[in-house]
């Protein structure tokens, strides 16, 4: 098989999301991968699936994890295992004395990284600075524009 022929197309990239008209439950098909959403009981879900943030926070963990792995291996470093753990929150931004935004609440994750192998101090210190190298660390870093449209 090609390069080309198993490269998917666009569309075939997209997230579909579908929500009834009862509740929050959301079926997901990302690319293919079947997921389910909704929110928590105490704000209307049924707790059937991870909410919205949650989805976001895994996307940070997830890509930070093998952000992390992927430059073990270029390097050749004894990285074991990594295990990323994200957490969202909103604080109200005059607790924030690093953030532009001085107005409002922003959105805050937490992130606490767990690195496993025979590394050096030097080694954990690099890793810790790829982690903020991560593709969805970059684009949640940055200002992100959403275009949105009828079908």
């Amino acid at each position: 098989m090609t390069q080309e022929s198993t490269a998917r197309s666009d569309d075939d990239r997209a997230i579909t999301a579908t929500t009834g008209e009862e509740g929050f439950l959301t079926t997901l098909d990302a690319a293919g991968h079947a997921l389910l959403a909704d929110e928590p009981v105490n704000v209307g879900g049924t707790d059937a699936g991870p909410s919205p943030y949650d989805l976001l926070s895994a996307a940070l963990a997830s890509c930070t994890s093998m952000t992390l792995q992927l430059y073990a291996r270029r390097k050749e470093l004894p990285l074991t295992r990594a295990i990323v753990q994200v957490r969202h929150s909103k604080i109200h931004a005059r607790d924030c004395a690093e953030c532009a935004t001085q107005e409002g609440r922003i959105d805050e994750f937490t992130r606490r990284i767990v690195l496993e192998g025979d590394l050096d101090d030097n080694a954990r210190q690099r890793l810790l600075e790829i982690a903020d190298r991560c593709p969805v660390h970059r684009t949640l870093s940055k200002e992100v524009r959403i275009l949105t449209s009828l079908a």
